[in-house]
């Protein structure tokens, strides 16, 4: 299936082929276990993009080339992580920074299979931050071991280190497990969850010293309030402030090389424009705030 380009209305030609940024749709939905259409997303993003300004608040991202990739269509989670993988390492290999559209969460394993094959390749330690309003840290989930609730699990199994920000929902076996990993190695997993964070206003992603110079972003949109995304399958009250996140992702960025992001369970609603069109828009400002802070060296040229 072929979605349209992101921002392809605004782009050249030359600006849709070559870029940093390399957009990878992947409509993937088999696991959800409350609300569905989570498979709509990406085209719903994509869609949406067509309407967003250039001009992001400072400057203009799209300058430097968004490619938007064929969607990975696949019916198992086996195949599609493994599509989505190959898609991943080939955006890497090209030093662009992929971006994965979902689908729901699972989605995200792909990259993690990619980043797990080019930490090997590079020898560059990668770190992974998630911003969700769940833990996902559960073995498996409904007996389905590649489920969306399992996802940072299968994270940490790889043997990335990860921060959680914005949880609010988590199972005991997921609290246990979080003891358990923190007790052990210490910096296999931090968290800020959202009742510190919203009832504090905290503004940055308090990584520690340790945390790899390197990072992949997963951005699930129930992370945050869901008064500014409703269209999702798994709502929870609470979550963070729209300027809140930006200014979160922004500390990120500046301490961080962000190398990829994504953002997943966005299931739109028919005749509900505002969240598909917010999420591109945050799709969006990460990009922009990718290219000023993490890839300054490229900016000219």
């Amino acid at each position: 299936m072929n979605y349209r380009s992101f921002l392809g209305e605004e782009l050249t030609e030359q600006q849709k082929s070559e870029g940093l940024f390399h957009i990878i749709p992947v409509p993937f939905e088999a696991s959800v276990s409350y609300g569905h259409g989570t498979a709509g997303g990406p085209e719903a993003i994509l869609e949406a993009s067509q309407q967003l300004e250039l001009w992001d608040g400072t400057g203009i991202p799209a300058l430097r080339g968004i490619v938007t990739d064929k969607a990975v269509e696949a019916e198992k989670a086996d195949a599609m992580v493994e599509a989505c993988a190959a898609k991943v390492i080939e955006a890497l290999g090209k030093e662009r920074v992929p971006i994965i559209l979902g689908g729901e969460h699972t989605v995200s394993v792909g990259a993690f299979y990619a980043l797990d094959r080019w930490r090997k390749e590079t020898g560059k330690e990668i770190g992974i931050v998630q911003i969700d309003a769940h833990g996902d840290l559960r073995s498996d989930y409904r007996g389905i071991h590649m489920s969306h609730a399992c996802v940072m699990r299968r994270a940490v199994e790889l043997g990335f280190p990860i921060f959680q920000v914005g949880v609010r929902s988590i199972s005991p076996e997921e609290v246990t497990f979080r003891n358990e990993q923190k007790a052990l190695r210490p910096e296999s997993i931090g968290w800020l969850d959202a009742a510190e964070a919203v009832r504090r206003q905290v503004d940055i992603i308090p990584l520690p010293d340790t945390f790899p110079e390197h990072v992949y972003l997963t951005i699930d949109i129930d992370g945050l309030d869901p008064a500014l995304f409703p269209s999702t399958g798994t709502p929870e009250p609470g979550g963070l402030s729209w300027y809140q996140t930006i200014d979160m992702i922004t500390s990120l960025t500046r301490s961080r090389n962000v190398i990829g992001f994504d953002l997943v369970e966005l299931a739109p609603v028919r005749d509900r424009n505002a969240d598909p069109f917010g999420a591109a828009r945050l799709i969006y400002e990460v990009m922009g705030l990718v290219e000023r802070n993490c890839r300054p060296e490229k900016k000219q040229g």
